[in-house]
């Protein structure tokens, strides 16, 4: 029985056939990014016992840093760093394309950077990666801006689950934070290549949970402590948003790459000196800590001190919990490449870690340090990631911890609901919504996000200049089929207009035709817009002026061409049919 090829397939079947290639992929280059990092790891580390053991520990993080930053430069030669964020710009800017090089760049230069030591997760470059392959699988065989962002999804989710081992969690990664408008029916491609890139994870490294736990069996009497926890990851979540942003901010302002990362290299390797469980992802003390052997993760300077000291040793994992987010941006901020997805579960951690420790030493009550460990990192996520859907169930998934799903869904709402009194956008969806490229649930405003006022622009207005006469505006109308005219000056900057309306009452009347000049019956445009800005901004501009054309002009005011609302509307119901699913 012959097959059909893919030109006979309906576009629903070749959409399902893509996901499952999508998913494949997706799998394979999770796989082979957790194989490099550990290969790279191993070779440098494992001769050594731990890090307090070799100053090495202190300098290979800035050696990673400098071979990404070279390879970024020299071989990627394009930002790849905050894999999540350059996925949603793709979708709001780019018609969902992303370049095929980042379909393998960010996996070596995470790899490089993590491998070394340098405090970040691979979970955003791997979703950047995933997203790539769906986005380049799709423009392969000609798909739609719709289905090419549906790939992409399915692309990011496979990546999550993939790197995880957690299908739901990269499904509802997918919908909770990259496509906001899509349909129940267009769920199943995401669930199909979630599902595969795990079987691929599975088939390869085997069938073990990502963090190996024993946890405790759920009392509800230890509820009051979930709800603290809860309102102390929103609080942990606000400091880990505001800070690494503040941080990347300030390093981005020092203009020389080398400087920058001799600066950040230097202060990690301080960081790392004082507090060793900085190196790296951190999921060894994770793992420590959820296995209520906290006390392999002291070290450093500090010994054999910290275990004759309870308070001193609650310190010294609260002054990991909060450096965190510093070696995350300074590893960022030097020139590696990695995400924020790892530093916030590390951290979450750490926070029920330190919640539950500081409780047990008040003797209030007795709390299980590990359970709530293993919440925290549900809880951080929630609320530095504003999902708390994926914080749920990737937490369940990741540690088989399903008996703690009442903690998970209690610290996760509470952490949610915390930090949305303050602050109403993830890490992830902070700056690009103060850039106004961010797609909402909202379909008429991700609709406007998506619409270019470029490509509104039309040019085929017959330009008068100021200082020309009736008798040549006479001539210009009737070389045209347009009755809008803008007015230049001599160097091209728009003036004003003159419509058809104007002159009616005198365009037949050859006495003025030299007499009566342009600038006698021009008048001032109601506003300006500018070819870059956001649509948004534009629809405001029409609703104030009540204007059916306004002109186009460049910085210098420099005539362009004009937008039309009829232009506007036309296009807004095309884009509507994309992002609208049936």
């Amino acid at each position: 029985m012959k097959t059909k090829p893919l030109s006979t397939l309906s576009e629903k079947n070749l959409l399902l056939l893509l996901a499952v290639a999508v998913g494949l992929l997706c799998g394979l280059a999770a796989v082979i990014l957790k194989k490099l990092i550990f290969l790279i790891r191993e070779g440098l580390t494992s001769w050594f016992e731990t890090p307090g053991d070799s100053f090495f520990y202190l300098l290979y993080p800035g050696i990673g840093m400098l071979l990404s930053l070279l390879f970024v430069k020299y071989l990627a030669k394009e930002d790849i760093s905050h894999g999540v964020t350059k996925v949603l710009l793709a979708v709001s800017r780019n018609e969902s394309r992303i370049h095929p090089r980042n379909t393998w760049a960010s996996i070596v230069a995470s790899a490089l950077t993590i491998g070394f030591g340098g405090s970040v997760g691979a979970e955003a470059p791997i979703v950047y990666t995933g997203a790539a392959i769906g986005s380049n699988v799709a423009r392969k065989v000609g798909m739609s801006y719709r289905n090419m962002t549906l790939l992409l999804g399915c692309g990011a989710a496979a990546a999550v689950a993939g790197i995880f081992k957690a299908p739901m969690a990269g499904v509802l990664f997918t919908l909770e934070i990259l496509l906001f408008n899509i349909s129940m029916s267009s769920i199943l491609p995401i669930m199909i290549s979630s599902v595969t890139a795990t079987v691929v994870t599975y088939l390869l490294m085997g069938n073990s949970v990502e963090f190996s736990n024993t946890i405790e069996s759920f009392r509800m009497i230890n509820i009051p402590g979930y709800l603290v926890l809860g309102i102390f990851c929103g609080g942990m979540s606000l400091y880990f948003i505001r800070t690494s942003m503040r941080l990347e901010d300030k390093l981005r302002r020092i203009s020389k790459p080398y400087i920058r990362w001799i600066l950040c290299a230097i202060l990690l390797g301080i960081l790392i000196f004082l507090f060793p469980p900085l190196y790296g992802e951190g999921y060894d003390s994770l793992v420590s800590m959820l296995n209520n052997n906290a006390s392999e993760v002291a070290g450093g300077i500090f010994g054999d001190k910290l275990l004759s000291n309870e308070w001193a040793f609650l310190a010294f994992f609260a002054a990991v919990m909060f450096f965190k987010v510093y070696a995350t941006a300074l590893t960022n901020g030097g020139g590696g490449v990695g995400g924020t997805f790892g530093p916030t579960l590390v951290t979450g951690g750490l926070a029920g870690f330190v919640v539950a420790r500081l409780i047990n030493l008040t003797g209030i009550t007795v709390l299980p340090e590990a359970n709530f460990a293993l919440v925290g990192m549900a809880g951080m996520m929630a609320g530095v990631m504003q999902a708390p859907l994926t914080a749920i169930f990737l937490i369940a998934e990741i540690t088989g911890g399903y008996d703690l799903f009442i903690p998970l869904i209690v610290t996760a709402a509470v952490s949610f609901a915390t930090i949305r009194i303050v602050e109403p956008y993830s890490i992830y969806t902070k700056r690009i919504a103060a850039q106004g490229d961010l797609l909402t649930h909202d379909s008429d405003q991700a609709v406007l996000t998506l619409l270019k006022t470029s490509s509104m622009i039309e040019n085929d207005f017959t330009p008068i200049y100021v200082e020309n006469s009736l008798g040549d505006l006479v001539k210009t109308i009737s070389l045209t089929h347009r009755n809008i005219f803008p007015v230049l000056d001599s160097k091209g900057r728009f003036q004003g207009v003159v419509t058809l309306d104007d002159v009616r009452d005198i365009m037949f009347d050859s006495s003025k035709y030299d007499t009566t000049k342009i600038y006698h019956i021009m008048k001032s445009a109601p506003a300006f817009v500018y070819a870059d800005e956001k649509m948004e901004s534009v629809m405001k501009k029409f609703e104030t002026t009540n204007a059916w054309n306004l002109p186009v002009v460049d910085d210098e005011n420099k005539y362009i061409g004009f937008v039309s609302k009829s232009k506007i509307f036309s296009s807004y119901r095309e884009q509507l049919k994309q992002v609208s699913h049936e």
